[in-house]
């Protein structure tokens, strides 16, 4: 044992054991006999010492165990009532006066000889000691029953990763620790339970000071007074403990966060199932069918991959069409009470705001300290105008919260501390991911390539330690990741409707012009003319940054240029910029063509379907951290002239990025056929039912009909990817059919054709093909040339049913 420090109170003692006891008449006798004994056998080594049973308002007589002893430096503190072991705790190691305190529970099952052990540990220079059953070296004897082994290691497994990270066990009752620094943090505690061990190490942890964790002989003894349902009660504490270690700041920033996302999608939030999104064109309509139909297969236990409710009979496949898995699975419930709507506008407004949450996280924990700068950096990061176009149809492109997650964990494996661990959780990951947004995790991977390259040449060193780590962890989370995923693949790339590339034209690059002006939904710089003019359409406005953040950017990088990690950024989201013109790109103003970057890459496997505009914006978060960076120096800086001078450069660049709400419209209402049941005796089993002109991207109505019926009937036709001719090339809708293609022409132009016995004909075999039950009109644009046409190939007129017209092809073809 130590010398005592110099300025420690006379009074004090060298040792103090403290023993917590509720209801412990049986085996608090013989704990007590071994550790007095143990203690005056050994006073040349522990000096002074002393015992402190805590007594947790017994009803029993633990207090005249102690009292029997007569042993003076044994002494007895007890509360009134029964509270918990951290109650009881609190008040034992409050009125110890050692130089040291020993916390050990009263069945005794780490023996007190295994002291040793700890307070050597404590002369090394620790905090503390504590004993553990899970590091190597440890004796287990008399075990636990398995179910509660069990739990104890999935709760330990918890608490490593939520709360006191680095302990393997922090419930083993034996531990040593500083006298006062033990006083300080049983003090600051406020847990009455179980957990009342794990919220003191993370006072330890919290403050800096250094644990010892000690293998030590343990076996279980009977009479444990821990439940099956403390393990919940003790998940309960930690929970609360986690939410009283949050920053203020954070939770500011991540409310923040989720009203900037409600204000966005304002329009909608409140009544979804009446408000439609006018920018999302038909893909609105498309995600909701995708989470109604996902919520139908897990009910029905059907094949989450595969739905013939759309594009009857070859049916869709749902792993090629993005329909997030790894979100519309969990929601199903939510879907199946409350609709798709619903649950679509709750992943969409809480998916962006938990995105921006996730990149303030790593820009906090890799780039900057100061929660303002991290703040404003995830903002541009999670809104930023591409992120507010995709806001309006593409969750995919919304909901990327793994994103910041996945890259944090990459960097760590950089560290080499624990490659397996983080391969591990990498891999796992990067499997949820695909089952969010494949593309969003391939626009990544191109962004951390490039980051990695730059820094790479910027820091040789860092990169030549850290690469042989990082193959490792990459090479340990493709075998997580790949087992888990490789069905779904096969099924994606080779299953039923799969198709081998989706084409989207020969260059759907950005304009360079692109890069530097305003989207559409920017706030006081919005022009919609020029912003269409320079995009596909409002979901694909992939750049939109604006010239003043592209010159606040470049001003940041000149003069912040010593920093590496300023140099890797910029190479990042200008190697992204250049990567989203697209294999050619036209310089403004003029006719020269020049060949880009992304024709090295367009022809490969996975690149030959991406939209190479949305390259971009990988420039967000890139731009955003460099933002935060800036905002740190800024506020660092001790001239006032220079922070009003910086901080006006940002709000005028960041101010024309503001997004206004996104438009929204009443939705049109669905004809009582679909939702009062009247279709129903017009379709028969394996039969479909075949709206006019049958659904496709162009107008996909007829999907939220079928979702209005309860997905009662099959569809010919539909919305989603899909195979086309031999080849297998990708196309939008079910492959088109004779009769199709008339349908559709006639809604876009309103002209009916000479329709002549082939044109029946070949209309009686497309309705064979589509297993049609019945064909229906609804009211709409060119609906009485829709109608007129219908009559010619049936033979016969319609018949007005709940709202729409019906012809009922059970009834013989003329």
């Amino acid at each position: 044992m130590s010398k005592p420090a110099r300025g420690t109170p006379a009074w004090a003692v060298d040792l103090s054991v403290v023993i917590p006891a509720f209801n412990e008449e049986q085996r608090l006798g013989p704990t007590l006999d071994a550790v007095t004994r143990y203690l005056r056998d050994n006073e040349g080594r522990w000096g002074e010492w002393e015992v402190v049973v805590a007594d947790d308002g017994s009803t029993d007589g633990t207090r005249d165990v102690v009292a029997g002893l007569k042993e003076p430096r044994v002494r007895l503190v007890t509360g009134p009532h029964h509270r918990g072991k951290g109650n009881a705790l609190r008040l034992g190691v409050a009125a110890s006066r050692g130089r040291r305190v020993l916390v050990t529970d009263a069945d005794l099952a780490a023996p007190i000889e295994e002291l040793e052990q700890l307070d050597k540990a404590l002369s090394e220079g620790n905090a503390a000691a504590i004993g553990s059953r899970s590091v190597p070296g440890a004796v287990i004897g008399d075990r636990q029953h398995p179910v509660r082994e069990l739990l104890g290691r999935a709760g330990n497994l918890l608490i490593r990763r939520t709360t006191v990270p680095g302990i393997r066990d922090t419930q083993c009752g034996f531990k040593l620790f500083e006298g006062e620094k033990a006083r300080e943090a049983f003090a600051a505690s406020r847990i009455n339970g179980w957990g009342i061990d794990v919220e003191v190490l993370r006072h330890f942890h919290r403050a800096d000071w250094q644990v010892a964790e000690v293998p030590v002989r343990w076996s279980h003894r009977p009479g444990s007074k821990l439940r099956h349902l403390d393990y919940v009660r003790v998940l309960a504490e930690l929970a609360r403990l986690r939410a009283r270690s949050l920053r203020p700041a954070d939770v500011f920033a991540v409310t923040l966060f989720l009203l900037m996302s409600m204000a966005l999608y304002s329009g909608r939030l409140f009544d979804p199932d009446h408000r439609y999104l006018p920018d999302s064109l038909q893909d609105q309509n498309q995600w909701e069918w995708f989470f109604d139909v996902t919520a139908h297969n897990v009910a029905h236990l059907h094949n989450p991959l595969f739905s013939d409710l759309q594009g009857f009979p070859d049916g869709v496949n749902l792993m090629a069409n993005t329909v997030m898995l790894g979100l519309t699975v969990p929601f199903a419930p939510l879907t199946l009470l409350a609709g798709p709507a619903v649950s679509l506008s709750v992943v969409m407004t809480l998916g962006l705001a938990a995105t921006a949450a996730a990149w303030y996280r790593l820009i906090v924990k890799r780039v900057v300290r100061r929660r303002p700068a991290a703040f404003v950096g995830a903002a541009l990061a999670a809104f930023a105008p591409p992120m507010v176009s995709h806001a309006n149809a593409h969750p995919n492109f919304v909901v990327l919260f793994m994103i910041p997650l996945i890259i944090d964990r990459a960097l760590r494996l950089c560290t080499g501390a624990r490659v397996v661990r983080d391969g591990v959780v990498l891999g796992l990951m990067a499997a949820y991911q695909v089952f969010l947004g494949e593309e969003p995790l391939l626009l990544a991977a191109i962004g951390l390539v490039l980051f990695a390259g730059a820094y790479g040449v910027v820091r040789r060193d860092v990169a030549g330690q850290a690469w042989r780590p990082l193959l490792r962890g990459l090479a340990v989370a493709a075998a997580v990741c790949l087992p888990l995923v490789v069905y779904p693949l096969v099924w994606q790339f080779a299953g039923p409707q799969s198709y081998a590339h989706m084409p989207h034209g020969d260059n759907s690059g950005n304009s360079p012009l692109a890069l530097l002006s305003f989207a559409e939904r920017s706030l006081i710089a919005g022009n919609a003319r020029r912003a269409n003019a320079l995009s596909p359409n409002p979901t694909e406005q992939n750049a939109f940054y604006g010239w003043p953040l592209v010159l606040l950017a470049f001003a940041i990088v000149v003069r912040l240029w010593e920093r590496a990690l300023v140099k890797a950024l910029a190479v990042t989201a200008a190697g992204a910029a250049l990567l989203s013109l697209g294999p050619e790109f036209r310089i403004p103003m003029t006719d020269r063509v020049y060949p880009g970057p992304w024709a090295l890459l367009a022809r490969l496997p996975l690149f030959e379907s991406v939209i190479e505009g949305r390259v971009a914006m990988i420039c967000a978060p890139a731009l955003g951290m460099l933002l935060a960076l800036a905002l740190d120096r800024l506020t660092a800086t001790r001239t006032l002239g220079t922070q009003y001078l910086g901080l006006l450069g940002v709000c005028l660049a960041l101010l024309p990025l503001v997004p206004a709400p996104l438009k929204t419209v009443e939705r049109p209402a669905t004809p009582t056929f679909f939702t009062t049941g009247a279709w129903q005796p017009y379709v028969r089993e394996g039969e479909s039912l075949v709206t006019v002109p049958l659904p496709d991207a162009g107008d996909a109505e007829a999907l939220h009909w079928q979702q209005q019926a309860g997905l009662g009937f099959r569809l010919p036709g539909g919305y989603f990817n899909g195979p086309y001719g031999d080849d297998r090339i990708g196309i939008y809708g079910a492959s088109p059919r004779y009769t199709s293609d008339l349908l559709s022409d006639i809604r876009d132009t309103g002209v009916v054709p000479r329709l002549d016995a082939t044109w029946r004909a070949q209309a009686r075999r497309d309705f064979a093909y589509w297993r049609a039950g019945a064909l229906v009109v609804a009211p709409g644009p060119h609906e009485e040339a829709l109608r007129r046409a219908v009559t010619e190939l049936v033979g016969r007129p319609g018949k007005w049913v709940a709202g729409v017209w019906v012809w009922d092809l059970h009834q013989a073809l003329r």
